[in-house]
């Protein structure tokens, strides 16, 4: 008989926050890990094994989200928010650990820094903050040595910063119009004056990806003109755009030290690296990697090795290093699942099906090892919407285990998902709880053909978004489902839209709908409306700091499901958000799902 593992061995691993920085000439590491149970910065030589990592903050109810090092290399710059709130402030601490000095004072307020915060002097940060106007994001500089901030750029929109010129006259911002939609701008810090590099017709996003080391323009993504995004470099002096790589699929990050540029194309959602020498204009030949997520691409110093967070459908996520003059691939980071052989582990398959209108939606199924028939099945959606299911160890082992039990795991990319072109991209604008729920009933469908699937063992299980479609399927298509589960999903479109932050409500509009002229249409699409249908057990997971998706939202449903005698398991996380940054309530929210699930599929 094969030896069976509990959920909390598939659980006993860590996550990863934000990105990580390459340190002391790239002989060291900063990242963020909960690896001490909350999120905090940790201290890794790279040539040390991972046990020695040492642990620069001490953080129990606060969370380090974004990191950037100090030209000087002395100071690490992060933010960091409480207990999930999302309005994050800014600290500075020594790389060496010990008092952290914190820079933004209005606990109200959120503040966003870019990629490349510090000027090259060191001697200012920028970044974006609703400080001044809570409906946008308006860029500002903070003098480190005197702490006096400046207001650089407050038009009413919503902008970022990316990174300062080699030069430190200059400042690439990113404004966002839509998801689907951004430009480029320059601010010169000299005049004041900010010039749109990006001025273009329809739709099309723009993000910059680094300067080249002369000034003389930066590398980019875009997909202007085109339904993926490509890589591509914009010229200063003739402000024009050359295109470098233009593939059928997303171009999703990249990276530029010295003569060497690097970049990722998401095909299917699997991650493909690639690595160019400017200088002999050559595409380097690369070991072949594993299947799986590339994630964080970043050079070392030198432009020699490249760091990465890695993951696939049974490995965790972890650290690795490239180093592109051997070959050699360098795991640094041990985050493993506690003493699971391997071979457990299922990879997913990569699978599609049709929905009501024809069109095809991608998906990834996992099958367990046991060979019977007549199987379990979860349908997992995604957040976002605009977001992507992809091949890697998700909800910390959640879907090995279900499938270490004997359930099997459908995950869609359902319309709205991104990684399939813009056009797939817009078909969930202003369509909240429509053609896509339609996707959602095909994917019940495909697996109720399958002949190894129990058709009357279907659940389904999704978080944010992925809450909402869950609520719409279990009260607008009762017939499929065993059981649901919601994580923090919002259940009324006319309140959710009403309580998002400030400055998202600009895009509620064209994202959602409009509740003042669309009343009636939000109320048709609200899972609220239909609770009387809800014939499967249900189980609702909430965090009370969330300021995305308000407590409001699942305690309405909550409530009118109790009304009305339905049964209905609510559990409320104090000190979270949207989502967990508390290790001990992700394993314990993780572990009741699981069990809740075993008890409606199995039991």
């Amino acid at each position: 008989m094969s030896q069976t593992y509990p959920f909390e061995r598939f659980s006993h691993v860590y996550s990863h926050q934000g990105n990580f920085v390459f340190a002391g000439g790239g002989g060291e590491v900063f990242y963020i890990s909960n690896r001490s149970g909350q999120y905090n910065i940790w201290r890794q030589r790279i040539d040390a094994p991972p046990e020695e990592a040492r642990q620069l903050t001490s953080y129990t109810e606060d969370t380090p989200r974004l990191l950037a090092e100090s030209p000087d290399g002395k100071s690490l710059l992060f933010m960091m928010d409480h207990h999930g709130n999302e309005c994050h402030q800014l600290y500075l601490v020594s790389n060496e650990g010990g008092a952290v000095r914190r820079l933004t004072t209005n606990d109200d307020a959120r503040h966003i820094i870019g990629s490349h915060p510090f000027s090259p002097d060191g001697t200012s940060i920028t970044f974006a903050s609703n400080v001044e106007n809570p409906a946008a994001m308006d860029i500002f500089r903070l003098h480190l040595e005197t702490g006096k901030r400046e207001t650089l750029f407050a038009e009413n929109l919503v902008v970022f910063p990316f990174a300062w010129s080699p030069d430190g006259r200059r400042l690439l911002l990113t404004s966002m119009q839509m998801n689907t939609d951004t430009d480029i701008h320059l601010f010169d810090l000299d005049t004041g004056q900010v010039r749109n590099l990006t001025t273009h017709s329809g739709e099309a996003v723009h993000f910059p990806v680094m300067w080249a080391k002369d000034g003389s323009g930066f590398y980019l993504v875009s997909d202007r003109e085109r339904d993926f995004k490509a890589l591509a470099f914009f010229d200063l002096s003739a402000e024009t755009i050359r295109w470098i790589e233009t593939p059928d699929w997303d171009v999703e990050q990249a990276d530029l030290a010295g003569d060497h540029l690097a970049w990722t194309v998401n095909e299917g959602g699997y991650s493909r690296l690639f690595v160019r020498d400017l200088k002999r204009n050559h595409t380097l030949e690369l070991p072949e990697l594993p299947k799986g997520v590339i994630e964080d691409l970043t050079f070392d110093p030198s432009g020699r090795r490249l760091g990465f967070l890695f993951s696939s459908g049974r490995e965790v996520r972890n650290l690795h290093l490239l180093d592109l003059d051997t070959g050699s691939l360098t795991k640094l980071t041990a985050n493993d699942a506690h003493g699971i052989p391997l071979e457990i582990m299922v990879e997913p398959q990569l699978v599609s099906f049709p929905s009501a209108d024809g069109r095809q939606i991608p998906a990834f199924l996992y099958r367990p090892h046991s060979p019977s028939d007549h199987l379990p099945v979860l349908v997992s959606i995604h957040g976002g919407p605009e977001m992507q299911e992809r091949p890697q160890y998700n909800y910390s082992g959640l879907y090995q285990y279900l499938l270490h039990k004997g359930i099997a795991v459908l995950a869609p990319n359902i319309r709205g998902s991104t990684g399939y072109g813009k056009a797939y991209q817009k078909l969930i604008y202003h369509d909240w709880g429509g053609a896509e729920l339609r996707d959602i009933e095909a994917a019940a469908k495909f697996l109720q053909n399958l002949d190894w699937v129990d058709p009357k063992r279907i659940g389904i299980f999704g978080g944010s978004f992925g809450g909402f479609a869950t609520l719409s399927a279990l009260t607008r298509l009762p017939d499929y489902w065993a059981c649901g589960v919601d994580l923090v999903g919002p259940s009324n479109l006319v309140t959710f839209v009403k309580s998002v932050p400030p400055f998202w409500k600009r895009f509620m509009d064209t994202w959602v709908g409009d509740p003042e002229t669309e009343l009636a249409f939000l109320q048709e699409r609200s899972p609220i409306h239909y609770v009387d249908r809800i014939r499967a057990p249900l189980f609702i997971l909430q965090g009370a700091n969330d300021p995305r998706v308000v407590k409001a939202e699942s305690d309405q449903i909550v409530e009118k499901l109790r009304k009305r005698g339905i049964p209905v398991r609510y559990d409320v996380y104090e000190d979270e958000g949207h989502g967990f940054t508390k290790r001990e309530n992700l394993l314990k929210a993780l572990g009741d799902i699981a069990r809740f699930l075993e008890e409606h599929l199995l039991g």
